[in-house]
Protein backbone atom coordinates (compact mmCIF):
# COMPACT_ATOMS: atom_id res chain seq x y z
CA UNK A 1 0.00 0.00 0.00
CA UNK A 2 1.06 3.39 -0.85
CA UNK A 3 1.80 5.94 1.78
CA UNK A 4 0.27 9.11 1.22
CA UNK A 5 1.52 12.85 2.87
CA UNK A 6 -0.96 14.92 2.83
CA UNK A 7 -0.68 18.94 2.19
CA UNK A 8 -1.41 21.13 4.78
CA UNK A 9 -3.91 22.70 2.94
CA UNK A 10 -6.49 20.04 2.58
CA UNK A 11 -7.25 20.48 6.24
CA UNK A 12 -8.08 24.12 5.90
CA UNK A 13 -9.92 24.23 2.11
CA UNK A 14 -11.51 20.58 2.45
CA UNK A 15 -11.27 18.97 5.65
CA UNK A 16 -12.94 21.45 8.04
CA UNK A 17 -14.97 23.39 5.10
CA UNK A 18 -17.16 20.20 4.31
CA UNK A 19 -17.72 19.80 8.27
CA UNK A 20 -18.73 22.92 8.34
CA UNK A 21 -21.04 23.46 5.61
CA UNK A 22 -22.66 19.95 6.93
CA UNK A 23 -22.91 21.26 10.18
CA UNK A 24 -24.59 24.72 9.56
CA UNK A 25 -26.56 22.69 6.54
CA UNK A 26 -27.84 20.85 9.81
CA UNK A 27 -28.92 23.78 11.62
CA UNK A 28 -30.64 25.90 8.69
CA UNK A 29 -32.61 22.10 8.31
CA UNK A 30 -33.64 22.08 11.56
CA UNK A 31 -35.25 25.52 11.71
CA UNK A 32 -36.67 25.54 8.87
CA UNK A 33 -38.55 21.98 9.52
CA UNK A 34 -40.08 24.05 12.06
CA UNK A 35 -41.49 26.73 10.24
CA UNK A 36 -43.26 24.16 7.34
CA UNK A 37 -44.02 21.43 9.94
CA UNK A 38 -47.61 20.99 11.60
CA UNK A 39 -47.97 20.12 15.51
CA UNK A 40 -50.49 17.42 15.08
CA UNK A 41 -53.08 18.08 18.09
CA UNK A 42 -53.65 14.91 19.89
CA UNK A 43 -57.51 14.43 20.19
CA UNK A 44 -59.41 14.04 23.94
CA UNK A 45 -60.74 10.62 22.59
CA UNK A 46 -57.48 9.17 21.62
CA UNK A 47 -55.80 10.34 25.24
CA UNK A 48 -58.97 8.62 26.47
CA UNK A 49 -58.37 5.25 24.73
CA UNK A 50 -55.06 5.29 25.69
CA UNK A 51 -55.32 6.00 28.91
CA UNK A 52 -58.19 3.44 29.49
CA UNK A 53 -56.43 0.58 28.02
CA UNK A 54 -53.01 1.44 30.26
CA UNK A 55 -55.79 0.84 33.15
CA UNK A 56 -57.12 -2.06 31.93
CA UNK A 57 -53.75 -3.83 31.46
CA UNK A 58 -52.23 -2.97 34.92
CA UNK A 59 -55.80 -4.06 36.04
CA UNK A 60 -54.56 -7.40 34.47
CA UNK A 61 -51.50 -7.41 35.36
CA UNK A 62 -51.52 -6.33 39.24
CA UNK A 63 -54.84 -6.62 40.25
CA UNK A 64 -53.92 -9.71 42.20
CA UNK A 65 -52.64 -7.00 44.78
CA UNK A 66 -56.29 -5.79 45.50
CA UNK A 67 -59.39 -7.44 47.47
CA UNK A 68 -61.37 -9.96 45.02
CA UNK A 69 -64.29 -7.04 45.63
CA UNK A 70 -62.12 -4.30 44.37
CA UNK A 71 -61.15 -6.10 41.16
CA UNK A 72 -64.71 -7.25 39.95
CA UNK A 73 -65.73 -3.60 40.60
CA UNK A 74 -63.01 -2.90 38.42
CA UNK A 75 -63.97 -5.24 35.65
CA UNK A 76 -67.73 -4.70 35.94
CA UNK A 77 -66.39 -0.84 35.26
CA UNK A 78 -64.65 -2.28 31.45
CA UNK A 79 -66.71 -5.36 30.96
CA UNK A 80 -70.20 -5.46 31.57
CA UNK A 81 -72.48 -6.23 28.99
CA UNK A 82 -74.83 -2.66 29.02
CA UNK A 83 -72.65 -0.24 30.92
CA UNK A 84 -69.31 -1.37 30.33
CA UNK A 85 -66.50 1.04 28.99
CA UNK A 86 -65.41 -1.58 26.07
CA UNK A 87 -69.37 -2.34 25.49
CA UNK A 88 -70.71 1.00 25.50
CA UNK A 89 -67.99 3.11 23.44
CA UNK A 90 -68.05 3.15 19.86
CA UNK A 91 -65.13 4.56 17.34
CA UNK A 92 -64.97 4.76 14.10
CA UNK A 93 -62.38 2.23 12.08
CA UNK A 94 -59.70 4.66 10.79
CA UNK A 95 -58.60 4.65 7.30
CA UNK A 96 -57.45 1.43 5.36
CA UNK A 97 -54.83 3.34 3.31
CA UNK A 98 -52.69 6.08 5.30
CA UNK A 99 -51.47 7.40 1.66
CA UNK A 100 -55.61 8.72 1.19
CA UNK A 101 -54.86 11.04 3.69
CA UNK A 102 -53.75 14.57 1.97
CA UNK A 103 -52.35 15.67 5.49
CA UNK A 104 -50.00 12.67 5.36
CA UNK A 105 -49.05 13.49 1.89
CA UNK A 106 -48.05 16.80 2.86
CA UNK A 107 -45.92 15.82 5.85
CA UNK A 108 -44.32 13.52 3.35
CA UNK A 109 -43.49 16.19 0.68
CA UNK A 110 -41.92 18.43 3.46
CA UNK A 111 -40.15 15.45 4.63
CA UNK A 112 -38.52 14.90 1.67
CA UNK A 113 -37.90 18.84 1.15
CA UNK A 114 -36.30 19.21 4.33
CA UNK A 115 -34.31 16.20 4.53
CA UNK A 116 -33.59 14.19 1.41
CA UNK A 117 -33.47 17.11 -0.91
CA UNK A 118 -31.32 19.10 0.64
CA UNK A 119 -28.85 16.21 1.41
CA UNK A 120 -28.77 15.43 -2.24
CA UNK A 121 -27.79 18.62 -3.61
CA UNK A 122 -25.35 19.13 -1.05
CA UNK A 123 -23.82 16.08 -1.67
CA UNK A 124 -23.93 16.23 -5.02
CA UNK A 125 -22.32 19.92 -5.32
CA UNK A 126 -19.57 18.84 -2.31
CA UNK A 127 -18.86 15.38 -4.79
CA UNK A 128 -18.46 18.27 -7.80
CA UNK A 129 -16.34 21.04 -5.54
CA UNK A 130 -14.02 18.50 -3.63
CA UNK A 131 -13.70 15.86 -5.98
CA UNK A 132 -10.28 13.25 -5.80
CA UNK A 133 -9.24 14.19 -2.66
CA UNK A 134 -8.32 12.69 0.33
CA UNK A 135 -9.37 14.12 3.76
CA UNK A 136 -7.79 12.40 6.37
CA UNK A 137 -6.87 8.91 7.82
CA UNK A 138 -8.39 6.55 10.46
CA UNK A 139 -6.29 5.60 13.17
CA UNK A 140 -6.52 1.94 12.71
CA UNK A 141 -6.12 -0.28 9.93
CA UNK A 142 -9.11 -1.47 7.64
CA UNK A 143 -9.83 -4.11 5.35
CA UNK A 144 -10.30 -4.05 2.11
CA UNK A 145 -13.96 -4.51 1.92
CA UNK A 146 -13.99 -0.73 4.07
CA UNK A 147 -12.98 1.01 0.50
CA UNK A 148 -15.97 1.47 -1.48
CA UNK A 149 -17.66 2.84 1.61
CA UNK A 150 -14.34 5.39 2.78
CA UNK A 151 -12.98 6.35 -0.79
CA UNK A 152 -16.04 6.77 -2.99
CA UNK A 153 -14.62 8.78 -5.34
CA UNK A 154 -11.29 7.79 -5.54
CA UNK A 155 -10.44 4.79 -7.47
CA UNK A 156 -7.05 3.63 -6.68
CA UNK A 157 -6.28 -0.36 -5.45
CA UNK A 158 -3.04 0.86 -4.21
CA UNK A 159 -4.35 3.28 -1.56
CA UNK A 160 -4.62 2.15 1.93
CA UNK A 161 -8.55 1.18 3.00
CA UNK A 162 -7.83 3.65 5.97
CA UNK A 163 -7.68 6.67 4.25
CA UNK A 164 -10.86 8.53 4.07
CA UNK A 165 -12.00 10.70 0.31
CA UNK A 166 -14.10 14.24 0.44
CA UNK A 167 -17.18 12.32 -0.70
CA UNK A 168 -17.08 9.75 1.79
CA UNK A 169 -15.97 12.33 4.48
CA UNK A 170 -19.08 13.95 4.02
CA UNK A 171 -21.50 11.06 4.77
CA UNK A 172 -20.00 10.30 8.02
CA UNK A 173 -20.14 14.04 9.13
CA UNK A 174 -24.07 13.34 7.73
CA UNK A 175 -24.10 10.54 10.10
CA UNK A 176 -21.52 11.28 12.84
CA UNK A 177 -22.23 15.01 14.09
CA UNK A 178 -25.12 13.86 16.06
CA UNK A 179 -23.63 14.65 19.48
CA UNK A 180 -23.05 17.82 18.22
CA UNK A 181 -26.87 18.70 16.84
CA UNK A 182 -28.26 17.58 20.81
CA UNK A 183 -25.92 20.01 22.69
CA UNK A 184 -26.33 22.80 20.00
CA UNK A 185 -30.23 21.96 19.42
CA UNK A 186 -30.88 19.71 22.06
CA UNK A 187 -32.39 16.13 21.92
CA UNK A 188 -35.49 16.29 19.49
CA UNK A 189 -34.09 18.39 16.78
CA UNK A 190 -34.63 17.96 13.02
CA UNK A 191 -31.12 17.82 12.32
CA UNK A 192 -30.15 14.44 13.32
CA UNK A 193 -30.50 12.54 10.07
CA UNK A 194 -29.55 8.99 11.23
CA UNK A 195 -32.70 9.51 13.38
CA UNK A 196 -34.77 10.46 10.81
CA UNK A 197 -33.64 7.50 8.81
CA UNK A 198 -33.90 4.79 11.27
CA UNK A 199 -37.46 6.01 11.50
CA UNK A 200 -37.88 5.71 7.78
CA UNK A 201 -36.27 2.18 7.61
CA UNK A 202 -38.50 1.04 10.61
CA UNK A 203 -41.68 2.07 8.64
CA UNK A 204 -42.64 4.42 11.96
CA UNK A 205 -43.63 7.60 9.69
CA UNK A 206 -45.97 4.81 8.09
CA UNK A 207 -47.49 3.01 10.55
CA UNK A 208 -51.19 2.30 10.41
CA UNK A 209 -53.10 3.31 12.65
CA UNK A 210 -54.52 1.56 15.83
CA UNK A 211 -57.92 0.64 15.51
CA UNK A 212 -59.47 1.20 19.11
CA UNK A 213 -62.68 -1.39 18.55
CA UNK A 214 -60.16 -3.99 17.90
CA UNK A 215 -58.60 -3.01 20.48
CA UNK A 216 -61.74 -2.53 23.12
CA UNK A 217 -62.56 -6.18 21.90
CA UNK A 218 -59.02 -8.00 22.36
CA UNK A 219 -58.56 -6.13 26.42
CA UNK A 220 -62.16 -6.85 26.50
CA UNK A 221 -61.54 -10.56 26.17
CA UNK A 222 -57.95 -10.54 28.11
CA UNK A 223 -60.13 -9.11 31.27
CA UNK A 224 -63.24 -11.98 30.55
CA UNK A 225 -60.77 -15.03 31.24
CA UNK A 226 -58.26 -13.15 33.91
CA UNK A 227 -58.72 -15.12 37.25
CA UNK A 228 -58.57 -13.00 40.69
CA UNK A 229 -55.90 -14.53 43.14
CA UNK A 230 -55.24 -12.56 46.17
CA UNK A 231 -51.46 -12.37 47.06
CA UNK A 232 -52.25 -10.47 50.14
CA UNK A 233 -54.74 -12.96 51.55
CA UNK A 234 -51.92 -13.86 54.22
CA UNK A 235 -50.74 -11.04 54.71
CA UNK A 236 -50.63 -10.25 58.66
CA UNK A 237 -49.41 -13.55 59.28
CA UNK A 238 -46.86 -13.39 57.41
CA UNK A 239 -45.46 -10.15 58.84
CA UNK A 240 -46.35 -11.29 62.21
CA UNK A 241 -43.81 -14.16 61.70
CA UNK A 242 -41.40 -11.54 59.93
CA UNK A 243 -41.38 -9.55 63.05
CA UNK A 244 -40.93 -12.68 65.58
CA UNK A 245 -38.36 -13.85 63.84
CA UNK A 246 -36.68 -10.45 64.05
CA UNK A 247 -37.50 -10.06 67.52
CA UNK A 248 -35.62 -13.84 68.33
CA UNK A 249 -32.96 -12.52 66.03
CA UNK A 250 -32.58 -9.48 68.08
CA UNK A 251 -32.95 -11.41 71.16
CA UNK A 252 -29.96 -13.83 70.18
CA UNK A 253 -27.66 -11.01 68.81
CA UNK A 254 -28.32 -9.31 73.05
CA UNK A 255 -27.27 -12.55 74.22
CA UNK A 256 -24.45 -13.05 72.72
Amino acid sequence: MAELLLDPNIRCWVFLPIVVITFLVGIVRHYVSLLITTQKKAEITQIQDSQVMLRARALREHGKYLPKQSFLMRRHFFNNEETGYFKTQTRAAPAQNPMTDPSMLVDMLKGNVTNVLPMIIIGGWINWMFSGFVTTKVPFPLTLRFKPMLQRGVELVSLDAAWVSSASWYFLNVFGLRSIYALVLGENNAADQSKITQDQMSGAAMAMPLDPKAAFKAEWEALEICEHSWTLSNIEAELLESADFKFETAEEQNHM
